[in-house]
């Protein structure tokens, strides 16, 4: 096949708010950079135009990209590109975790880390040799790894068209939550880009703030301290706003790398507390037990270096009763978070909690895909009835995302810190509560 273009695509989901998406394509944009000089690539960001399939011809290769909850919308897009001859390649989490379901409607299914596959996709492509699928699990080190090209950020304006650039430094998770995805889609090694190569992607991408998508970029506090000092102290000399990065409660035992960390510009942990609830400790994977008090103690740690705490909450595992939320709602007013996120369990293709749902009867039927966003119940809880999970959950996200609420926990995220610095906190202490409202508002849609 004489390729004419490769159209990289990401889905429609949250489109534009106030004017920008929401996060930056990075996938879409380290994948763009693996495509051969003398190609034509584009990057085709639904969230913010309108796919332009009069530029799909027989000749282009398309690249899709997706989640479990806008797979549905990858097949639409696929189908339209097919119909008009284009060959069309599906990769990310939902074709990693289903890719059966996926290789019925795709042209070529990617499976795992499709930098270590994209090349020769590409090349098999052009010499009309593709497979059906391509996998890639072998959690390979990610030293050079798909580095971002300067036709790559000319194409992408991410101060422009976005509020936040995603970036990633590690990779991996060795928990096991019998909900998460992580350690099916990333594997369970932690693995680290060398910080040369950090540095110099933030200063070629120029940007000031960003939002880590590592899976567990706190765990490496305790595995791999060595490694996070060095990342700590060279972010540290970098002109940087401020970045976050998602954790979990045990990096409150590392209170001289969280002071590293406020000095090298980090402003938020998301910390997966998960459950208050100690009866759910089965399904945590180890990294959270339900104390009340020790999350307080691991709040107030952070808290005291300059550091704001994200709590985030899921709702429906089988201990849950309905009392959960009161009780969730009182320890979120005590224990001073600076932002929370509520979402439902939802049983992801390839979880232990799926393959339980299943088993016990527990599971849906006929839901689709795009229900799977974390804000519907798409199963049968053991202790309360999914009527009661639904209600639940609107009434602990009304609480919290009410504006009155947002406000109390913005302005005393600002106390906290000196007024000379204040004005660059105010975007990070409103925007992620705000962003989660948003989010909630899709349980009406």
């Amino acid at each position: 096949m004489n390729i004419d273009k490769v159209a990289l695509v990401y889905p429609k989901r949250d489109g534009r708010i106030l004017g920008k998406a929401q996060g930056s394509p990075y996938t879409l944009m380290r994948l763009a950079s693996l495509v051969p000089d003398e190609l034509p690539v584009e990057i085709w960001d639904e969230d913010l135009a309108p796919i332009p399939f009069h530029k799909i011809t027989k000749n282009t290769l398309m690249g899709i990209t997706s989640k479990t909850l806008s797979i549905e919308r990858a097949q639409e897009i696929s189908d339209e590109a097919k119909r008009r001859g284009a060959r069309v390649a599906v990769g990310g989490t939902h074709a990693t975790l289903a890719p059966e379901e996926v290789s019925q409607w795709a042209d070529i299914t990617v499976v795992g880390e499709a930098y270590f596959t994209w090349k020769k996709i590409i090349e098999d492509v052009k010499n009309d040799c593709a497979e059906k699928m391509y996998v890639d699990e072998s959690w390979a080190n990610l030293e050079g790894v798909a580095r971002l090209t300067n036709r790559v950020l000319k194409m992408v304006d991410e101060k422009r068209d976005y509020w936040t650039p995603y970036m990633e430094i590690t990779r991996g998770c060795p928990r096991n939550c019998s909900f998460c995805t992580a350690i099916r889609v990333s594997g369970r090694v932690m693995r680290h880009r060398p910080i040369d190569e950090v540095v110099e992607e933030i200063e070629r991408r120029d940007i000031k703030r960003f939002f880590l998508t590592d899976d567990n970029f706190g765990l490496n506090f305790r595995t791999h301290p060595e490694y996070i000092e060095q990342v700590f102290r060279a972010l540290q000399k970098l002109p940087l706003n401020g970045w976050t990065n998602q954790a979990e409660m045990m990096v409150g035992d590392f209170p001289d790398l969280i002071q590293l960390g406020r000095e090298a510009h980090m402003d938020k942990f998301f910390i997966g507390f998960e459950s208050i609830n100690a009866g759910n400790r089965r399904d945590l994977g180890g990294k959270s037990k339900g104390n009340i008090e020790e999350y307080k103690r691991v709040i107030r740690t952070v808290q005291k270096y300059g550091v704001g705490v994200v709590g985030l909450f899921v709702f429906g595992l089988d201990a849950d009763t309905p009392d959960v939320f009161q009780n969730t709602w009182n320890f979120v007013k005590e224990s001073g978070l600076d932002n929370v996120s509520f979402t439902i369990m939802t049983p992801y293709p390839g979880t232990p909690a799926r393959d339980d749902y299943i088993r016990d009867g527990r599971l849906h039927p006929n839901v689709p895909w795009s229900k799977y966003d974390t804000s519907h119940v798409v199963f049968e809880p053991v202790s309360m009835t999914g009527e009661q999970l639904r209600e639940g959950y609107d009434w602990i996200c009304r609480k919290a995302y009410s504006l009155p609420s947002i406000a109390t926990r913005g302005v005393r995220t600002l106390r906290r810190h000196p007024l000379r610095v204040a004005h660059r906190k105010l975007f990070s202490a409103f925007s992620t509560d705000f962003g989660y409202r948003r989010t909630y508002s899709y349980r009406s849609a």
